[in-house]
């Protein structure tokens, strides 16, 4: 904590003196200093938010995907928060898992390994093998999160303020973003609600036998402990697939296809579909029938009635190359800060063109530069204020165009998703879908 308090220091007493100093330089040069005086902060900080782990890296990741917090600069360094951590020791682990289970890790498991398979900013995954020789995966929270979690978010908040004012940017809804990461970070310490949502979108991808998701084992899970399936698996590289003779166009058309249903079909989704958390199942048909697994479901999210009509109008805008339409519907759902409706109209404007009638429709390969360009507007037009399901909604798409480019680029993604889209756009409105996990309160039976 003495290393944050000093970064805030050092960063504020450098903004002050350097706005000092302005007046004696000319405009590009002072442009230049305050981007480099803030691209220095911005890296001293992602280093101390990365020793620290929990909530301080999910804050990183938070500010590092909102344009209306911070630069484009600023935020490249924090984006790097989204890699690896470095891992707890393994005695530190088997403690805090013996404490959870509530007994000696040996009565538990035949076998708990030390090797780590994943380290995250809240926790770290090990294998083991549970007494009637069934192989999981046991993911385990870091000690302590939930006991300082309050105290931590508001340093986390203090610091981002700290950047967002060296930045030179006045953010009129700070709080309601932090409100909105806070609640999404205590959905995401609770394990249960993450096994919740692994059940929910396994029963909403149930008739799909190309994607699998992990079984749950309630008896060896809790709060902060997650005991799931474990596979051999692929990552979903390009030229490994082709070495094991499975197709990468038919891997790239299930991940879509499960994400399509998601996102336009059910209205829930695994927001994080980053190469940690989708493979390919390494068994002996995945030539002939690749199957894709899901993993890590802390990061679900559920669009809200209000969102997806929202989502459809700005569809059919951008069909009828409207902007004034997409304008009214973000305007009604407090999308934008008071005095940005020309502003963001015109920029809708220019993008809608720029996207030409047949947006849904372009040809191969160019998936990517709409969604570059799409990104690009989200970080230079002023006075947008999104939602966070808004912007994971955002990201969950621009990280599979960006996956569909390294996996298969001769692929036409956008023609994939465009029967999906379409028939959103023709599925009458809808109310708040009912969850499993309300049918599963209502009836201890359902499935």
């Amino acid at each position: 904590m003495l290393r944050l308090l000093g970064w805030g220091l050092r960063t504020a007493t450098s903004e002050a003196v350097g706005r000092l100093l302005d007046p004696f330089v000319g405009h590009s040069q002072r442009a230049r200093r305050r981007g480099a005086r803030l691209v220095a902060a911005s890296q001293r900080l992602t280093v101390h938010l990365g020793a620290l782990k929990g909530v301080f890296v999910k804050a990183g990741q938070f500010a590092a995907m909102r344009p209306d917090l911070l630069p484009a600069d600023a935020r490249l360094p924090l984006a790097t928060l989204q890699r690896a951590v470095p891992p707890l020791g393994a005695s530190v682990i088997r403690r805090q898992l013996e404490v959870e289970l509530g007994q000696k890790l040996a009565l538990a498991f035949e076998d708990f390994g030390d090797e780590v398979l994943g380290a995250a900013s809240l926790a770290q995954v090990h294998p083991a093998t549970l007494r009637d020789g069934t192989r999981v995966a046991v993911k385990i929270q870091y000690p302590g999160l939930d006991a300082s979690l309050h105290g931590d978010l508001e340093v986390a908040r203090t610091l981002i303020r700290i950047l967002a004012w060296a930045s030179g940017r006045r953010i009129p809804n700070q709080d309601r973003l932090f409100r909105e990461f806070a609640e999404s970070l205590e959905a995401e310490l609770d394990f249960r609600t993450e096994a919740a949502s692994a059940r929910e979108i396994a029963a909403n991808l149930a008739n799909d036998s190309a994607v699998v998701v992990p079984q749950i084992f309630d008896a060896f899970s809790t709060r902060r402990v997650l005991t799931m399936e474990r596979f051999e698996v692929l990552p979903l590289e390009r030229e490994r697939l082709l070495e094991r003779g499975i197709d990468p166009t038919r891997v790239l058309e299930i991940v879509v296809g499960a994400y399509a249903k998601q996102l336009f079909e059910d209205g829930f989704f695994h927001a994080d579909p980053h190469p940690g958390n989708l493979f390919v199942v390494d068994e002996a048909d995945a030539p002939r029938t690749p199957r894709v697994l899901f993993l890590d479901f802390g990061l679900s999210k559920r669009l809200q009635p209000e969102l997806r009509r929202a989502l459809r109008a700005g569809l059919r805008a951008l069909l009828r190359r409207d902007p004034g339409a997409l304008r009214a519907e973000m305007e009604a759902l407090g999308m934008l800060a008071p005095g940005a409706r020309s502003g963001v109209e015109a920029a809708l404007g220019a993008l809608f063109k720029e996207a030409g009638a047949g947006a849904l429709g372009v040809g191969k390969g160019s998936a990517p530069d709409l969604f570059d360009r799409a990104k690009q507007w989200l970080q230079e037009t002023p006075g947008l204020q999104l939602p966070n399901d808004a912007l994971l909604f955002a990201k969950t798409v621009s990280t599979l165009v960006a996956l569909g480019a390294r996996l298969a680029p001769e692929t036409d993604l956008l023609g994939l998703l465009t029967p999906h889209v379409l028939r959103f756009l023709v599925r009458p409105e809808e109310t708040a879908p009912e969850r499993l996990s309300d049918r599963r309160a209502a009836d201890p039976g359902a499935e």
